[in-house]
Formats: structure tokens, C-alpha cells, sequence
């Protein structure tokens, strides 16, 4: 994210503060597809329920500055929230063992699945919104350290699964 854009949006959230009602139109407009895109990896629904909880709490952002950051969080705390809930119902699931690309790609979306949150979270944010390893570990509030460990345990772990799931064939 561009700094301009981080200014901005530092004093859109200033001005929801101040119960600017524009203030939180602007912000809902810059952020919502953001949020979407975020949530549709977890959950199709919960932005709604996340944008509730981000007005109702605004007035607690102690830097507006992190504004990005803050929602981010959010939206990652109630979708991994609502995926522990729905968490059996992804085991019902199985993928055909057919090798066609669209059932390499659930294949690939199950092993994801059997990973444990944090790592489904960091390869998300790394590989689909391409977030640096800076700004994952500010949206999950981690050091960089942290981020890159799981990201590489992430990975060996995806590999193994894969690995055994392709000699079980």
C-alpha cells in the first residue's frame, strides 16, 4: 500500500471518529472489495459481520495510521473463528482422485486445509494477496521471524501431505 494512501485513509478513519458519516462511506468504498477478497478465502459472509464489528470498535484504534492493518486482523480473527466452527464440514468433503486440473486444484485446496490455521493464513496472504512477509506480520500482529518460519514449515508441511496423498493412489 502506497503511503498516500495509508495518509488517507489515516484520516478517513480520524474523521469516523469524529462521526463523520461521508468519512465511513469512503472507507467502506476503499475497503470493502479488499475485506471481500480477503473473507472469500475463509468465508463468503463474513464481511458484513466484520464491518459491524469495525464501527462499533473504530473508536478504538489508537493509531489511525493503522487502519489497514487493524481491519485486516479483524476480518482474519472472524473468518479463522468461523472456520474452526465449520471445521467438520471440510472433512466431509473429499476430492475426486481423478488427476484433471480441476480436481488437482481441490486436491491441492484439501492438503491446504489439513495445514493448521497459521499456516493456511500466512500461505493466503503470501501467495494469493502477495503480501510481503512485513505486512503479513503486521496484519497478524508477528514478527518477521515468526511469519518467515511459518511460512517455510507451511510449506514442508504441504509438500508431505502432498507427497503421501500422491503414494496413496
Amino acid at each position: 500500500m502506497r503511503n498516500s494512501d495509508k495518509i488517507f485513509d489515516s484520516w478517513l478513519v480520524l474523521q469516523c471518529q469524529s462521526g463523520n458519516k461521508k468519512a465511513i462511506a469512503l472507507l467502506v468504498k476503499r475497503w470493502h472489495k479488499k475485506l471481500c477478497k480477503q473473507a472469500n478465502w475463509y468465508i463468503k459472509d463474513v464481511v458484513q459481520d466484520s464491518w459491524r464489528g469495525i464501527f462499533n470498535n473504530i473508536r478504538k484504534v489508537r493509531d489511525s495510521n493503522q487502519f489497514g492493518s487493524w481491519v485486516l486482523s479483524i476480518i482474519t480473527i472472524k473468518s479463522t473463528d468461523w472456520i474452526r466452527k465449520s471445521k467438520r464440514d471440510v472433512k466431509k468433503r473429499e476430492a475426486s482422485k481423478d488427476d484433471r486440473p480441476d480436481n488437482r486444484l481441490i486436491n491441492l485446496r484439501m492438503a491446504i486445509n489439513k495445514l493448521a490455521q497459521q499456516h493456511q493464513t500466512v500461505l493466503h496472504l503470501s501467495y494469493l494477496e502477495e503480501h510481503t512477509i512485513k505486512e503479513i506480520g503486521e496484519i497478524m500482529h508477528l514478527p518477521a521471524g515468526t511469519i518467515k518460519s511459518r511460512l517455510f514449515n507451511a510449506r514442508e508441511k504441504l509438500k508431505l501431505i502432498i507427497k503421501i496423498k500422491s503414494h496413496e493412489k
